[in-house]
């Protein structure tokens, strides 16, 4: 257990500490809670959303990393011999070792009218359970190295670790007095000392605590079950109890719902109007508390797969604010509620980190379209970029890819028109290039979803939204909005020039040229490229900033390769493992590379960042805001390149992504490594070989072929006719039609 706490106060001066600044006197915000004051954080069994449910290290964590009036939330079990412990159930089986320990001790008792199976506290002394049994995580897609390594908490235990203010749940007192077994006696062997809230979900057991509660002040709050459940000591449906809220008021100071009361979800998982519940509920009197919070639980498309915009729904709506939130990551909710409520669009963002979008808000609607720059710009991005493509009738359009498979509805009409091109891809697609625009414009926008293998969809009610848009038609909409800066990402040239008579450069320098961008200052131009032939061709315009894409790791710039970019570019957009390592969802380390940048005064931005927590590492809670403070504030970098501009604005936008600050709460950066450190050395991961230095010659590309005269070649004064392909490719493309079928089925399944 010293190993425990000796690591931990490792990791939390290095990441947390700061957490705890002496404040400068702020104007209080108005909240409109039950009593106007800030919303609770309450942390259910600690940081359980990392470590094991109320392990030592989930309370110390919690403790350490949230706000300053953090409450600490403890299911209460107890043992055969009366003990209480925190474990979320009162079996066993889910969150320890007790079934590798005693395989066959399974039982079924009869729990609230339902036969439950499994190892069941009650059966086991106190002894039993702390000398043998260990926690493990109870939901699988959180880190299990810290299986097996945690003893189960007491009651006395988690109240010794002090924190700020604790909450007791009482879920099944019922089941237990069956068992000749009391939480109300066990409450007043503690004679209830350092408990400050304690909950249950059934009225007979909170009326009979009443008097002793009383005295100790300690709140009692009724908890609601899914509305259709029945309490025991009523026998009435939660959704009956729900109809005489002032009855409630007679024996307890408030109620906690699971989050839906309040916010419910249609069967699309969009938002639905918002109940009267907490309206209700305060005119009561009546405290709200609501639970089912997680950065790891897939929730409306709404929140656009962030949790801090989840959380600021239910306290900083503009009409009503829940009085306390139940959280398995209560960092998240402790940097809503203190750092991110309350702001107003026009508030100037803090330091100069640009937000950059990739393909504007990608994360929201389909790439590149009007709909997807429309909300870039209104969630505040400075930069909204525009990869260019080209169709076969020499039209600039913006578009992730020049292969529109996965990003468009191509599949459906132009599939015989597939084909293999090993210079842009190793897989074959259908590909602009190969497309009138006319073509291209009748079919549709299709968002794109990179985590669809696992389940993850993005925003299906506008799966097809938007209009695709030109190059010229961007930068007039850039020049309409004022936005700050546009970058244009330039792929492909040298295959369009040699191979397909298309000039991508020109028709960039003449759409750059018509907008007048080229003759002022107030604008940004960013021109982008993985080619450094195509950002020295752009040399002659010195208001534009160049940037060279470095696709592959790196873990180190020596100085020959930063020599090397200094003469083609003005910064670099680097991957995220290349300024911090990870492994199996952890951060490993910390390169050096943004500092050898700036020391080349080379600009570094980062890409790219998405919202879902399946691509954020741990380390940095599940959560985009804290992966954005460690890129931002952690590493220094010039910019962030994210399909979800929203979630960087706001940070930019809060006084607590300034760690220069005074102020009583920072959106700190994660530390590299810290976390792992905490678990058992053979529980980690194995180590990675270390990212390779960036080597000169891969900065060095070959000058830019000439445009081909695609009409001289084929002998005619038009343009490359449609000439049907060789029977080798014919048999290609009907191979490609069917496989092509089968991943539209494929994505049929998982849409439905």
């Amino acid at each position: 257990m010293l190993r425990f706490f000796l690591l931990l106060s490792l990791f939390i001066p290095s990441s947390v500490a700061a957490t705890k600044v002496t404040p400068k006197a702020v104007p209080p915000k108005k909240w409109l809670t039950l009593n106007g004051k800030e919303p609770a954080v309450v942390a259910r069994g600690g940081f359980s959303g990392l470590f094991p449910e109320s392990s030592a290290p989930a309370n110390d964590m919690a403790i350490s990393t949230s706000s300053p009036g953090l409450t600490m939330l403890c299911n209460l079990q107890m043992t055969k011999d009366g003990v209480g412990l925190c474990l979320s159930d009162i079996r066993l089986d889910n969150a320890t070792t007790i079934s590798t320990l005693f395989p066959k001790a399974q039982k079924t008792y009869k729990v609230n009218g339902q036969d439950l199976k499994g190892w069941f506290v009650l059966d086991y002394d106190a002894d039993t359970i702390f000398s043998n049994v260990s926690l493990v995580q109870n939901i699988f897609s959180r880190p299990s190295i810290f299986d097996g390594q945690m003893p189960v908490s007491a009651v006395e235990d988690v109240l010794g670790t002090k924190p700020p203010k604790f909450w007791l749940s009482v879920q099944y007192d019922a089941f237990y007095m069956e068992h000749k077994l009391s939480a109300a006696d066990y409450l007043r062997s503690l004679r209830f000392r350092g408990i400050n809230v304690i909950s249950s979900p059934e009225i007979g057991f909170l009326k009979s605590i009443g008097m002793d509660a009383g005295r100790a002040k300690t709140k009692l709050i009724f908890e609601f079950k899914d509305p259709e459940a029945i309490e025991p000591t009523t026998n009435k449906k939660y959704s009956e109890l729900q109809q005489n809220l002032a009855a409630i008021k007679a024996f307890a100071s408030g109620v906690l719902v699971p989050k839906d009361y309040i916010w419910p979800l249609d069967t699309a998982k969009y938002l639905k109007p918002a109940t009267t519940f907490v309206a209700d509920a305060h005119k009561a009197g009546l405290e709200v508390y609501a639970s089912g919070f997680a950065n790891d639980m897939r929730t409306s498309f709404n929140y656009s797969f962030d949790p801090s915009a989840e959380y600021l729904q239910f306290v900083d709506n503009g009409q009503f604010s829940v009085d306390g939130i139940i959280t398995d990551f209560p960092p998240t909710a402790s940097q809503a509620i203190t750092c991110l409520s309350h702001q107003k669009d026009n508030l100037p963002k803090a330091g100069h980190a640009l937000v950059i979008t990739h393909n504007g808000a990608s994360g929201d609607y389909p790439g590149c379209t009007d709909m997807a720059y429309e909300k870039a710009v209104n969630d505040g991005a400075d930069v909204i970029d525009c990869s260019v493509q080209m169709s076969k009738d020499g039209i600039a359009f913006c578009h992730d890819s020049a292969d529109l498979t996965a990003s468009t509805t191509a599949m459906t009409t132009f599939m015989s028109r597939a084909t293999s091109v090993p210079e842009i891809q190793p897989t074959n697609g259908i590909f602009s290039f190969d497309l009138t625009w006319a073509e291209i414009q009748s079919v549709k926008p299709q968002i794109e979803n990179p985590f669809t293998a696992t389940g993850f969809l993005r925003n299906p009610a506008n799966k097809n939204g938007g209009k695709f848009t030109t190059l010229a038609d961007f930068l007039e909409f850039s020049k309409a909005k004022a936005v700050t800066g546009v970058l244009i990402n330039i792929e492909n040239a040298a295959y369009l020039a040699s191979k397909k008579g298309l000039g991508v450069v020109d028709a960039v320098k003449s759409a750059l040229t018509n907008s007048t961008l080229d003759k002022q200052s107030t604008q940004k131009v960013l021109i982008q490229s993985d080619d450094s032939s195509v950002l020295s061709s752009f040399e002659a315009v010195p208001p534009y900033t160049r940037v060279l894409s470095i696709d592959k790791e790196i873990g180190d710039a020596p100085k020959p390769s930063l020599e090397e970019i200094k003469k083609h570019a003005d910064a670099v957009n680097l991957k995220r493992t290349s300024l911090v390592t990870v492994s199996q969802s952890f951060a490993t380390g910390k390169t050096n590379v943004v500092e050898e940048m700036h020391k080349s005064n080379i600009s570094v931005y980062v890409s790219v960042l998405r919202n879902e927590y399946i691509s954020i590492a741990f380390d940095y809670f599940s959560d985009p805001t804290v992966e954005l403070a460690t890129f931002i504030a952690g590493s220094g970098v010039d910019g962030v390149i994210t399909e979800f501009p929203a979630t960087a604005t706001r940070y930019l936008r809060s006084p607590c992504s300034d760690l220069n600050k005074d102020q009583p709460y920072a959106i700190l950066p994660a530390e590299a490594g810290a976390l792992l450190a905490v678990a058992d050395k053979e529980a980690q991961p194995p180590a990675s070989a270390p990212n390779p230095p960036l080597d000169a010659k891969d900065v060095i590309d070959p000058p830019l072929p000439p445009v081909a005269n695609m009409a001289s070649s084929n002998g005619t004064g038009e343009g490359p006719p449609h000439t049907p392909p060789p029977s080798g490719t014919v048999a290609t493309a009907t191979n490609l039609s069917i496989s092509l079928l089968a991943v539209m089925a494929l994505g049929l399944l998982c849409t439905a």
